[in-house]
Formats: structure tokens, sequence, C-alpha cells
């Protein structure tokens, strides 16, 4: 009796060894694959790109009488008092939130005409020039809620200080006239649309007296 296996037999056997391996990696891939990438189901996902910062946003205004608008508007006015008298020591961070440009957002809040009048006072003018220890911390307190008087026309009351090396200036109190410019189908720059989603701009910026805290404080 023949006890020992042939070689071409032994080979064979060898290959159908491997060809049954094969086709097991080759069913667990595919499987594996199959549920990695179900192709054979729908699914939902989503593609998020950064558009390019002239791209244009269309804004249509909301109905007058909507109780949110008007709260919307006099935060807005609030902030925009804020932001236009609060100085604080860091003159990079000053000179960016004053700035007409990216990221200033009192020229993105206000009209041409009002911007301009900002940025003649004298604590802008400071702040813009070259001098490197400017040292004012002015802080704002609003008294109060903004008060409408006329369709978008709004009153706020602030406190307002200045501190330096040499002291502090008197805590004085103002009254401020602040009016809005809503237009329908406004358009806004895509970097304005997180400072201003709906494009609100100051038209008018009066304080009673006559006397800019921005140029009263200013020494």
């Amino acid at each position: 009796m023949q006890s020992r296996v042939e070689p071409p037999i032994l080979l064979s056997r060898l290959l159908m060894f491997v060809f049954a391996g094969t086709v097991v990696v080759l069913f667990a891939l595919f499987l594996t694959l199959g549920k990695m990438f179900p192709l054979n189901r729908p699914n939902v996902f989503f593609i998020t790109t950064r558009p390019a910062n002239s791209t244009i946003i269309q804004i249509s205004e909301m109905p007058a009488n909507d109780e949110n608008m008007e709260l919307y508007k006099r935060a807005f006015v609030m902030e925009y008092v804020r932001a236009r008298n609060e100085v604080e020591h860091n003159v990079s961070f000053m000179r960016q939130k004053w700035k007409n440009g990216d990221g200033g957002v009192i020229a993105e809040w206000s009209t041409p005409a009002v911007y301009q009048a900002f940025t003649r006072t004298a604590m802008v003018n400071a702040i813009n020039s070259d001098i490197p220890d400017f040292e004012f911390n002015c802080p704002v307190d609003i008294i109060g809620t903004p008060r409408a008087f006329r369709a978008d026309k709004y009153t706020v009351r602030m406190r307002y200080y200045c501190a330096d090396n040499s002291g502090q200036t008197p805590v004085k109190d103002y009254t401020i006239y602040v009016g809005l410019t809503v237009a329908d189908q406004a358009q806004i720059e895509w970097t304005e649309r997180l400072d201003n989603p709906l494009g609100l701009k100051v038209s008018e910026y009066t304080v009673e007296g006559g006397v800019d805290p921005l140029d009263a404080v200013h020494r």
C-alpha cells in the first residue's frame, strides 16, 4: 500500500487550502466594506463651504409691530452706545474695534456720516495716534433701557467716566439720541453677518448738551 503523498497531490491540496483561505478573507473584506459604505442605502450629509468675503446677504425687514424686532433694536442701540464709548487699556484692541474695515463694529453699525463724526472725536484721534503709553480706561454703565420716542428713534442714558495714571475724571450722566435706519432689502457684507445680522445702521447720534463724551473726557 502506498503510504506517502506524491508531490503533485500535496501541491494541489496546498493550493486548494490557500484558495479557500483567500475566499474567506475576500468575503470578510467585502462584508466590512459593505457596512462601512452602505451605497445601497440613502444617507443624509451636509457639505459646508467657506464663502468669499465678497458674498452679499440679502436682508428683508421684519414687520414693524414685531415685538422681538423691537427688543432687538433696543439691545442693538445699547450695544452701539457701549461699543462707541467704552475704552480699554489695550490700544490694539481699540484700534481694531474702531477702525473702518473688517472687525470695526462702529463702522459696520453706522452710516458713513455718523462714522465720520465719530472719527473726529478727541479720544479716537488719541488712540489712533502713535502714543505708545495710552492709559485711559473708560467703563460705560447704561441706565435703564433705551426709550423709544418716535419710530426707530431712541434715547439712551449713560453713566460715564475715564481713569488714567493721573486720576479719574468726574462721573457724568449723558442722554444720547440714537436714530436707526432699517432699510427694506438691505445688503450687508458677509463679514458683517455675525456683528449685524439684520443690517441696522445708526443714522443719527446726538448728545444732549452738544458735547460728545469722547471729547469731554480726553485731556
